[in-house]
């Protein structure tokens, strides 16, 4: 079985993520599609396994199969659990509605430091930027002021919520190179300390709930078994 058949055939949820999911794209906006695919069961009991993840066939279409992606959502990564919460669902199923239905599983207070972790890379990257050619990838900019928004309402409210809302237009003009870079480094400072403030008082968990993912996952690969076998 091709991966290209894998995400036409097993896929089980997908969605449209990056701008359009986040309430600040344009025109000249691409659409970004990823989904989950749950490899048939029978195919681990190869000694080549199914791939863990699938880049297309369509343009800006990644996917991953559904273990995969259960680990790192379970690591609080930001661009998984983002599309555990896209406002734009373009198919699923039933084994779809039950990741969706667990998706709050994923949620702790690891998210503080996965999101902080990916955060500083992407501003190590702005600096290196400013330095070599005297102004940062404004787009970079502007994504990672909403990743910090959405880090600390994560944390302060416990809900994941990635429309950025009435910040679009200040966004927008951080995208458009309108707001100094001495301004735009402020606010991420800020942003950071605010999230940094939020952590103890957190709704969230200190920790996901593993146990039930992983109830999700046997339950899943014990029906695909089965359904190999009728």
């Amino acid at each position: 079985m091709s991966p290209e058949d894998l995400v036409r055939d097993h896929t089980v949820y997908s969605c449209v993520i990056g701008s359009r999911a986040f309430g600040l794209a344009t025109d000249a906006s691409d659409t970004d599609r990823r989904g989950v695919y749950l490899a048939p069961t029978p195919l681990f009991w190869r000694f080549d396994k199914p791939p863990t993840h699938v880049e297309g066939p369509r343009e800006e279409e990644f996917s991953w199969e559904f273990e995969r992606f259960c680990e790192l959502a379970l690591r609080s990564n930001p661009n998984i659990l983002e599309c555990l919460h896209s406002p734009f669902v373009e198919h699923i199923d039933a084994t779809g509605r039950e990741l969706l239905a667990i998706r709050g599983a994923f949620l702790s207070r690891q998210a503080h430091r996965t999101f902080t972790r990916y955060a500083i890379g992407q501003r190590k990257k702005l600096d290196a930027d400013t330095r070599q050619y005297g102004a940062p990838r404004w787009k970079h900019a502007m994504h990672l002021l909403r990743l910090l928004i959405s880090c600390r309402e994560l944390l302060r409210s416990g809900a994941l919520v990635i429309d950025v809302g009435d910040d679009r237009e200040d966004l927008l003009a951080v995208k458009r190179g309108e707001v100094p870079w001495s301004e735009v480094e402020l606010r991420m400072s800020r942003l950071a300390d605010e999230a940094d403030a939020a952590v103890d008082g957190s709704p969230l968990p200190v920790e996901p709930d593993r146990a039930r993912v992983a109830d999700l996952l046997h339950r899943v690969r014990r029906a695909s078994a089965l359904r190999a076998q009728d």
